[in-house]
């Protein structure tokens, strides 16, 4: 009988929030240092080490008599989201934020590329912290560990790749999931790379941490910093609904920084699958054929379900005035975050630690999976235009307002909610912008135009 395993950071989120201490360990003055929580949520497809041969299929890791699951590879949400045939962000840096990284992140990265026959990206570098790259030990399954991070980090670089596979990729390893070491490794690395792309797959619930924190007030430096270095910055907008967990709705840092595009979650609508039309195996078809349709990403078998709230600690930017809020509210766009319809990641980090003997596939989702490849159509916008775009929202918020443009660029999501199982309160999607999937998800050759010229 196939052996599979089931990870959710969504769990362990709780049982942490309810003794703070766990999350936010005491520091000097006023503040504290938190950690920050990968934005995934995933389960192992199968113990059966990959073996990339002529005519070998992936999805029959979802498809075999044993599973229930529905996966994608990176030909279907290319095909669903209308990824354009023309652009592959060639001349762009894409930069990832990860906590840990994984010692075999190279290796995962050319056999993922080799199994879904990608080109190898132009370079990928991955930036040490001082002392060099951690060599943690695996030992424990723990989704906010190293061996959870392990995983964010291979979602992370191959599906930025796969979505914008002539952009340059950038690894940078923060020695902890710490607020300072994510901290000192963004510091470290904005001045290196003008005008790139960045993706932080992460985030805290923002009734942990408070507007005076030191490690607030230096993200926010950060991300004021990459701006100023024409930067573009996308963040989970989280995976625990829009109250994380309390009573009370808050949004997930950093994405609640009014510098940062949010990035909520869908599924398919109907689910599961439902997004990629001539999905597998549903269909009994395994060749993409465009787009098929979604709803807010609520699955109550994981406790999970997208982020969405306003912010406990950012004022009303100016691109939300007239929005009828009262504070920054997230998410500001969305990306298909389905673990049952999630994306093939390839990892090898530690397979004994799983009972397997080589790479193997795990089934991701979580709002993890979307803030990367919204980081990729920012590097296919940005070849567009010739020039870095820096801050997205400006622009995505026009094109909201633009109901011709809008209807053409994004898929508005009207189905669902963003209430957690077991919580009592969440948004519903509506026309337009709501908290549950800000604007919905790109259709993107439609999108980039105007994200290069907007109404």
């Amino acid at each position: 009988m196939k052996k599979t395993l089931l990870f959710t950071a969504i769990a362990f989120s709780f049982i942490l929030a309810a003794s703070p201490l766990a999350v936010a360990a005491p520091a000097t003055g006023s503040s504290s240092d938190f950690n920050y929580i990968p934005q995934d949520v995933y389960q192992l497809a199968s113990t059966h080490s990959i073996t990339a041969t002529p005519g070998f299929n992936p999805l029959t890791f979802c498809s075999s008599p044993n599973s229930t699951l529905v996966c994608y590879s990176p030909a279907f949400i290319r095909s669903a989201y209308n990824f354009p045939s023309d652009l592959t962000g060639a001349g762009q840096t894409i930069v990832i934020v990860d906590a840990y990284g994984s010692p075999t992140i190279a290796s995962d990265l050319a056999l993922f590329d080799t199994t879904f026959g990608i080109a190898p990206p132009p370079s990928f570098t991955i930036i040490c912290p001082a002392g060099g790259c951690p060599t943690p030990s695996y030992t424990s399954l723990n989704p906010l560990g190293p061996f959870g991070w392990s995983i964010e980090t291979s979602l992370d670089v191959e599906y930025s790749h796969a979505m914008a596979p002539g952009a340059k990729i950038v690894l940078d390893v923060a020695s902890s999931p710490g607020g300072n070491a994510i901290n000192v490794a963004e510091s470290k690395v904005i001045p290196m790379f003008p005008g790139a792309i960045m993706s932080q797959s992460f985030g805290i619930p923002e009734y942990l941490i408070h507007n005076n924190n030191a490690q607030v007030m230096q993200a926010v430096q950060n991300y004021q910093a990459a701006v100023a270095n024409h930067w573009t910055v996308f963040a989970s907008a989280g995976d625990s609904g829009a109250t994380n967990g309390i009573a009370t709705p808050n949004a997930l840092f950093p994405s609640s920084d009014p510098l940062v595009t949010a990035v909520g979650g869908t599924m398919g609508d109907p689910y599961p699958g439902g997004l990629a039309a001539g999905s597998c195996p549903s269909s009994g078809s395994c060749t993409p054929s465009g787009y098929g349709g979604e709803q807010v990403w609520n699955e109550p078998t994981y406790t999970a379900a997208s982020g969405g709230a306003p912010s406990l600690l950012f004022g009303v930017p100016g691109y939300q005035q007239g929005l009828g809020l009262s504070s920054r509210a997230t998410p500001d766009v969305s990306y298909n975050a389905a673990v049952n319809g999630g994306v093939l990641v390839v990892w090898s980090a530690c397979p004994s630690c799983i009972g397997a003997t080589g790479p193997v596939f795990f089934v991701v989702g979580g709002t993890s999976a979307g803030s990367p490849q919204w980081a990729a159509i920012a590097a296919l916008a940005d070849q567009a235009a010739g020039h870095p775009l820096g801050e997205l929202n400006p622009s995505i918020y026009a094109i909201g307002r633009s109901p011709t443009v809008y209807a053409s660029s994004f898929h508005d999501i009207t189905v669902g909610d963003n209430k957690l199982t077991g919580t009592g309160f969440g948004y519903s999607a509506a026309a337009g912008w709501d908290d549950a999937s800000g604007w919905g998800t790109p259709n993107v050759a439609n999108l980039i135009p105007y994200l290069v010229s907007p109404p």
